[in-house]
């Protein structure tokens, strides 16, 4: 969490110096902004953490920048503060994909307790688009003939039927099959199969 960031956007100067003084008392970094704008002129990349916008600004509102945060495909979760909440305005927020919808004045426990969890939720996604990177990497080490015997076995032919859809022998399907174990660091067949769904960024089949 130490390297997270609540990137707090509001107009309201008392309300970003009162939430960042919150915030930073509990541990937690904050960068603040005065419009969403300036968020997404100064957006990098590499930047963890969660946004904490207001609903109501001058020029972009919060839903806005929800709407430009997807266009642009930046995944920071989005918790959305705003003081003139409705039903409609709720709904349309939690479509747009905000990890949370809060009315202030909010209670602090609550909102570092949502914050948080939006952080986790953060460090889980970029865990797990790093381990694809990485089974992603391994995978360019295979020839493109062990990708052709990879793909049939994940779609669950035997080695006999791949080695007969192929035109080699089952003993070079075994072959094939121990290289990309030793290239992908795989203990098991099952491993492989985990592996190659991961590089694909495909989930496990369903049951």
């Amino acid at each position: 969490m130490s390297d997270a960031t609540v990137f707090l956007i509001d107009d309201d100067a008392s309300v970003r110096d009162s939430l960042s003084l919150l915030l930073s008392l509990k541990g937690i970094r904050t960068q603040p902004f005065a419009a969403a704008e300036a968020f997404l002129e100064t957006y990098r990349p590499e930047w963890r953490g969660c946004v904490l916008t207001d609903l109501q600004m001058p020029g972009m509102s919060g839903l806005d920048l929800q709407q430009a945060l997807h266009h642009r495909g930046i995944l920071l979760p989005v918790v959305v503060l705003t003081a003139h909440g409705d039903v409609r305005t709720t709904r349309l927020a939690m479509k747009n994909g905000a990890f949370d919808f809060l009315e202030k004045p909010v209670n602090d426990e609550i909102l570092l307790d949502i914050l948080t969890n939006a952080i986790r939720e953060d460090n889980l996604r970029y865990d797990a688009n790093r381990s694809e990177h990485a089974a992603r990497s391994r995978f360019e080490r295979l020839t493109p003939r062990e990708r052709e015997v990879l793909d049939l076995l994940v779609e669950g032919l035997s080695q006999r039927e791949v080695a007969g859809r192929l035109e080699i022998s089952p003993r070079t399907v075994e072959v094939y099959k121990a290289r990309m174990m030793e290239k992908l660091q795989c203990r098991s067949f099952a491993e492989l199969i985990r592996a190659s769904l991961a590089a694909s960024g495909a989930g496990p089949p369903n049951t």
